[in-house]
């Protein structure tokens, strides 16, 4: 059986700093990447937050400098036409675009738009109400669960699959809300622990600055992989510090593929390019000096040597004792015959 391709998707999220041209010079970096989708995000900043709301510590860090979440968000969102020109360049470059809604009317655009593969964040876990309406129409759902406990996120699923959704649709993310995320609290265990308990897909969302994270996560059975790109890390933004440069990105999208190669598939047998040197470098029961026709075969005129095509070492006991029933040279291979 052999392991199933591993869905990599480029989170260009709110990195196009609300310029449709940076969306597209992102667009066709992902292309070249060989990823599999791009991911935005859509909202109305003011359905998403209260206008009194506080930066999280890690965008006013990325941000140096303090300012509210909705005067933040309201500067990075998406109109409707935008998302028209962004799916249509999507289109034209051949590779398949994804968002994340924060809040209902989003949804329902992206719903509007016929996109049905939608990724949910992890504030959005809780939320009832999006969550039922997610469900009655999305095709596949990628959910992260950031900041969660395993009973919410049980609680979530439950939610998905009583409102239409199917389990084998459903695609769990371990992730860790702080951005960037160290590797002491990447935990990727709990991955594994989710997949066992709800019997469900997982994956990644990697806010890591590295690429070894997401190396592990395959190796461990993740069949998504999220990673935020930018254009450079030192552009204005609350997402840019943990994002990947294109290069970098390039070579991340190279190391999770060359992951899944050497993974391989779950059947241990010799591979083609071993056999070749198998009958050179397998052994035979060969005579270890001359041998005399009559003599008893033992460990005192027999030995195992390279290369193969006499007896295999694996019947040595069937030899020993033997009587031999013509005479050998040093180094002839031994037959019973």
């Amino acid at each position: 059986m052999k392991k199933n391709k591993t869905i990599i998707i480029a989170e260009i999220g709110v990195n196009h700093n609300g310029n449709i041209n940076v969306a597209k010079k992102l667009i066709n970096i992902v292309k070249k990447s060989g990823a599999d989708y791009v991911k935005f995000q859509t909202f109305k900043a003011e359905n998403l937050v209260r206008t009194n709301t506080k930066t999280a510590q890690y965008q006013s860090k990325n941000l140096g400098k303090k300012i509210t979440q909705f005067n933040l968000l309201k500067k990075l969102e998406l109109s409707d036409n935008d998302h028209n020109k962004i799916i249509k360049h999507c289109n034209k470059k051949k590779i398949r675009f994804m968002s994340s809604p924060f809040d209902l009317e989003s949804l329902n655009l992206l719903f509007r738009l016929k996109i049905f593969n939608i990724k949910v964040a992890s504030g959005e876990i809780n939320n009832y109400i999006f969550l039922k309406n997610l469900a009655k129409k999305a095709k596949k759902i990628f959910i992260s669960s950031g900041m969660s406990t395993l009973d919410e996120v049980s609680q979530a699923i439950k939610i998905l699959i009583k409102n239409g959704a199917k389990r084998k649709n459903i695609t769990i993310l371990h992730c860790h809300t702080d951005y960037p995320t160290q590797l002491s609290d990447v935990n990727l265990f709990a991955m594994e622990t989710m997949k066992k308990k709800f019997n469900i897909n997982v994956g990644y969302s990697d806010h890591t600055t590295g690429s070894e994270t997401a190396i592990a996560a395959v190796a461990l059975g993740a069949k998504v992989i999220e990673k935020h790109i930018t254009l450079n890390k030192n552009m204005r933004g609350p997402d840019h510090k943990a994002s990947m440069e294109p290069k970098i990105f390039f070579n991340y999208v190279k190391l999770i593929k060359n992951t899944e190669t050497l993974l391989g598939s779950y059947l241990k047998k010799p591979s083609r390019s071993e056999l070749k040197n198998k009958k050179l470098v397998r052994k035979s029961i060969v005579a270890k000096r001359n041998i005399k026709r009559g003599e008893i075969f033992s460990e005192v005129n027999l030995i195992c040597k390279r290369p193969e095509g006499g007896i295999s070492p694996i019947n040595w006991n069937n030899v020993m004792g033997k009587k031999s029933k013509r005479n050998f040279r040093t180094d002839d291979f031994i037959s019973l015959k």
